[in-house]
């Protein structure tokens, strides 16, 4: 399966711009990010309104974080857009944007969590994004954070993880997609969705019940998005609850369970998510995953 559209590569001199999609943030939370930025890349960083705004728990209301983002994919020198985090709301004005200047002059997208939202529906126009660290968590794991580059400005990645006991060993070839668990059952049914026959999924979640991560595998089973995927990568599952009565398998076997009835290779452990580690997934680029006794490798060209 060929890749999606894949933006320009970033060059030294470059604008990128970051901005909040979703939940507020405080400003200071990405100083290090836009220096990080600025030193290492050499490129130069533009930050928008609702960085420091405010509505309750969202970084300004619905229509200054549109605005904020409308105003960076309409303006042609911003080469990449980054969400200073997630938490929530990109759902909540991903229809109101025009992306007709953005299918002429594609950049890349980048973040994790809620912006899952974002990456499903730019791979419905065709084009390629990143799931990735975020400005406020830029800082937090050095090697996650040197995962961005090779895939901002243009190289190929390899990706190497020990195995897990849950492995379903084999090879594979495909598109990667994927995401937040909560976001993408969320996603199934609206204009953002896409097909995942023949791709390669990744997933990831934090803070859920357990018997919601059962809940949510449910909806993707019974909605025919899982039995004809190329091979799945389970991320991290992290901060998982209990209720009262405990549900009696870990995220992982709840996962393994949903998936046992397909013969596609799947992994576990895989270091993207919200966890300090979280290396960067191109979601839209051709990928081989090759789940193995001694170990994963997951190769991007």
């Amino acid at each position: 399966m060929e890749s999606l559209i894949a933006p320009p590569k970033l060059k030294e001199g470059d604008k990128v711009a970051i901005i909040a999609l979703a939940s507020k943030l405080n400003p200071d939370d990405i100083q290090g990010a836009i220096s990080y930025m600025q030193n290492n890349w050499g490129v130069e960083v533009v930050v928008g309104q609702s960085v420091s705004a405010s509505y309750y728990g969202f970084a300004g209301t619905d229509e200054v974080r549109a605005r904020d983002f409308q105003q960076m994919l309409d303006d042609t020198s911003v080469k990449a857009i980054f969400s200073a985090r997630g938490g929530y709301g990109s759902s909540r004005i991903i229809d109101n944007i025009d992306f007709a200047v953005f299918k002429q002059n594609p950049k890349w997208i980048i973040g994790f969590s809620d912006i899952t939202a974002v990456h499903s529906h730019v791979q419905s126009l065709g084009f390629q994004s990143l799931h990735a660290p975020m400005p406020k968590t830029f800082m937090k794991d050095e090697f996650s954070l040197k995962t961005l580059q090779p895939f901002l400005f243009g190289s190929g990645m390899s990706y190497e993880i020990q195995p897990n006991e849950l492995d379903r060993n084999g090879e594979t070839e495909g598109q990667l997609t994927g995401g937040n668990l909560c976001l993408l059952a969320h996603l199934i049914g609206s204009v953002s969705d896409i097909s995942w026959e023949g791709k390669i999924l990744f997933i990831e979640d934090v803070g859920e019940y357990l018997y919601n991560i059962d809940r949510m595998m449910i909806q993707l089973k019974r909605a025919g998005k899982l039995k004809n995927l190329k091979g799945l990568i389970v991320g991290s599952f992290t901060d998982n609850k209990e209720n009262d009565e405990p549900f009696g398998k870990t995220a992982y076997e709840i996962i393994a369970e949903h998936v046992s009835d397909y013969s596609y290779p799947v992994c576990y452990g895989f270091p993207s998510g919200h966890d300090t580690v979280n290396w960067s997934m191109p979601c839209g680029r051709a990928a081989k995953l090759e789940v193995g006794i001694t170990k994963t490798i997951l190769t991007f060209q």
